[in-house]
């Protein structure tokens, strides 16, 4: 609302954020004849009576009052909202605390919020409004005939900005009171976990495709060479030619082998973590020790982001560690929930995550599964890596 008012006022905005007040508006006066004539007409006991009376028939309308706040949200803020409280019995619905925040809220829409509303509607479109019919109001100035209406019209358009500013307060408000901090919070990593599957199964299918397309094509050029070598004098120009694309195909092969492997290993997925590190260990050039079993396969989220641990602390320790061994050892918390990896070196320490070793992806990738990653590399050594994971049954 702060550039062009041209594109705001001929938005949809104007008129959800009316429809949301007048909704309000409606209720409010609703509320509000009956409390006056009661006031109006009861004595003091009566008035009493009737607070109880009314603080009773509100409990009872919470469920219906907040069913019909949570449908005129989404006139102004369509992301979804949490389930409200449970439906079950009173004395399991007192227990929640989502039930007492939307009772807390139901009285105070009945006894405010629905009003100011009211009457913010009848401030922003009522003075247009009165300029509009100022001629055919009896007694008025002769000038007011032309210029009322002329102001009248000028003004409404201006009505757009304040009705939609205190509807969009009035959204917010109303989202952060029935929605907690903590229910955020999750829905913010489950997002984020959604994000990581969607990604790795993403990255599955490159490396079947990989393997399945241009892997198969090299295998297959590979030995088609190999096999006009063998027709071909020996020494001769053709002959060497062939030997030289021969060798470079078998190398590109190579290198294509090891880019399916760094994608997704085959072996992760057809055997799980424990082989899959054994892997790892068997073609790290510094001697690794490999203590890792487990009862069952783990979920497939916990292996990957394990796996890639692993993967790149093992070739943090032949890079950088100038370590001689390393260990790495894996198993599952005494309740058997979690995940418990541990990986060592006894290399010269001082590691940073901030040079650019790729521990600080991992540690976003175990943050997802709300795991922790935790480094201990003191300059002499040893370095000693750790990771534990939450295990959760997969959906």
């Amino acid at each position: 609302m702060t550039r062009s008012p041209v594109p705001f006022l001929t938005s949809s905005w104007p008129w959800r954020s009316l429809a949301y007040l007048l909704s309000g508006g409606v209720l409010g006066m609703g509320v509000l004849i009956p409390v006056v004539g009661l006031v109006l007409t009861q004595t003091v006991a009566g008035l009493a009576a009737v607070a109880v009376i009314g603080l009773v028939l509100a409990m009872a309308a919470g469920p219906l009052v907040m069913r019909f706040e949570r449908w005129r949200l989404r006139l102004l803020d369509p992301a979804p909202l949490p389930a409200g409280p449970s439906h079950g019995p009173w004395r399991t619905r007192l227990r929640d605390s989502s039930m007492w925040r939307e009772l807390g809220y139901t009285f105070a829409s009945m006894l405010a919020l629905w009003w100011i509303d009211l009457g913010m509607l009848i401030l922003a479109v009522g003075i247009p409004s009165s300029l509009m019919t100022a001629p055919f109001q009896p007694g008025s100035p002769v000038f007011l005939d032309v210029m009322a209406p002329l102001a009248g019209l000028g003004t409404l358009p201006l009505a757009a900005y304040p009705i939609t500013a205190w509807a969009g307060g009035r959204a917010a408000m109303t989202r952060a009171l029935l929605v907690p901090r903590e229910a955020e919070l999750g829905e913010v990593v489950r997002s984020r976990a959604r994000l990581v599957d969607a990604f790795e199964v993403e990255r599955r299918r490159i490396e079947r495709d990989l393997h399945d397309g241009a892997q198969q094509q090299l295998v297959a050029l590979t030995v088609t060479l190999g096999l006009a070598r063998l027709d071909l004098p020996p020494g001769s120009p053709a002959a060497d030619r062939v030997e030289k694309a021969h060798a470079q195909a078998k190398r590109a092969l190579a290198e294509l082998r090891e880019l399916i492997r760094g994608v997704h290993p085959h072996v992760l997925t057809d055997r799980g973590l424990a082989a899959a590190t054994r892997d790892l260990a068997a073609r790290s050039p510094v001697p690794v020790e490999v203590d890792m079993e487990f009862p069952s396969r783990l979920p497939s989220a916990v292996e990957v982001a394990a796996y890639y641990v692993v993967s790149e602390a093992l070739a943090n320790v032949a890079k950088h560690s100038g370590a001689t061994r390393a260990w790495v050892r894996g198993r599952l918390s005494a309740q058997g929930t979690r995940l418990l990896l541990e990986i060592r070196d006894d290399g010269k320490g001082a590691a940073d995550p901030a040079r650019g070793t790729g521990l600080t992806g991992l540690a976003d990738r175990a943050a997802v599964l709300d795991g922790t990653l935790a480094l201990s590399s003191p300059p002499g050594g040893p370095t000693r890596l750790t990771l534990e994971i939450p295990l959760r049954q997969e959906t």
